[in-house]
This record gives C-alpha cells, structure tokens and sequence, in this order.
C-alpha cells in the first residue's frame, strides 16, 4: 500500500494531451497522484510556464483521501512555477474563472473554489484544511452588495490549519495567519493575525 501515492504515469499523460494550455507532456507539465477525479471542460486550460503542477500528491504511506478538480467552461489555471496540493483536495474553478499559482504546496484537504480570480504568490505555505472561496455562492439582496471579489495570497505567506479565507481579501507578503482563523478582512504585510474573525496579533513578524 505505501507505492498508492506514486505518479499515476498513464493518467497524467493522458490529461496532458486532452487539457488544453502552455504545458507539455514531460517539462512544464501536470502530474496526477492516487485516486482524482477530474472534470474539466473542453474549453478550460491549466497553463504551466516553469516546472510542474503536482496535483493530490500523497506521502510514502497509505492516504485514503479523494481529490478533485473540476473547470468549467472557460476556465483557466496558470502555475508561474512548481506547485504542490496534497491529498484530498477539493479544486473547483467556475466559469470564467482564474486561479494562479506561484510556488510553494498546500497541504492536505485543501478546499479551493474560485468563481472570478485566486491568486497565490511564491514561497506560500498553506496547511490542511483551509478553505479559499472568493464568492458567496449564494446572493444577498442589498444595495451595495457583491457577492464574488478576488483574493490576492501575495509571497512568502504562511497559512495555518483549518483556515478560512473569504471574498475580497488580500494577505500581505510575509503574513501569518494562525491555525482555525476566519480572514474576512485584508491582512497588513508581515502581521500575525488570529481569531474570527481574525484580527492583527503582531506585527513585523517572520518565518522561516
């Protein structure tokens, strides 16, 4: 059972061919792991311009964790540089929607749902769990009201377990958002925020 999580060699050549995009079959290309489910709609694209896009990547041992990706009509997914996304994720890109990544991994049972525009920096670190919708999904009626703003994840971010991030945000370069936060709000660069919703705990903070 520890081989489960090896590349699934005949699938990620196969999507290779059939998902349009930058990309190609060996360099700048998706590599698919364990047991994903795929939906992508014939005009939706995964641009690669450097490296890989590692898609529901386990570890050596056994993960009985199902991940998905579905695109929908004109959707697309751009990956600046390699980027990793563990087991159990759970990737929905809408119509007409953009999710980019930079470089860096998001851990397991990542839930991603991108109705306009995602956008995670370089040198990002998120854990499991953590949940980025840049909609409501549903509409409230009121004067003023949006229900879909982009998220903006810039470099060097750092993203604790069972985090969520809601519509509108930008996190600052350099940020730390501390494990079970709700991020409603921007957060300042290089701050340590916590809470629900979260709130600046310090500031000037880093990582490594």
């Amino acid at each position: 059972m520890k081989f489960l999580y090896k590349c699934n060699v005949f699938k990620t050549l196969v999507y290779n061919l059939i998902i349009k995009g930058n990309k190609g079959l060996v360099k700048n290309s998706i590599i698919l792991y364990g047991n994903l489910r795929i939906s992508v709609h014939k005009k939706s694209k995964i641009n690669i311009y450097k490296g890989y896009l590692h898609l529901n990547q386990g570890t050596s041992t056994y993960e009985p964790f199902i991940g998905m990706l579905e695109m929908h009509e004109n959707s697309e997914i751009s990956v600046m540089n390699s980027f990793i996304i563990k087991s159990g994720c759970h990737i929905i890109v809408a119509r007409n929607g953009k999710l980019i990544l930079g470089n860096g991994y998001i851990n397991r049972n990542v839930k991603i749902k991108c109705f306009s525009r995602i956008e995670i920096g370089n040198g990002v670190a998120i854990s499991e769990n953590v949940t980025i919708w840049d909609s409501d999904a549903h509409r409230l009626k009121y004067d003023g009201y949006e229900m879909t703003k982009p998220i903006k994840i810039e470099d060097n971010v750092w993203i604790g377990t069972n985090v969520t991030i809601l519509k509108g945000v930008t996190i600052g370069e350099g940020a730390v958002i501390a494990a079970g936060s709700l991020v409603n709000k921007s957060v300042p660069a290089r701050s340590l925020v916590g809470g629900v919703p979260a709130r600046v705990i310090k500031e000037n903070v880093s990582w490594e």
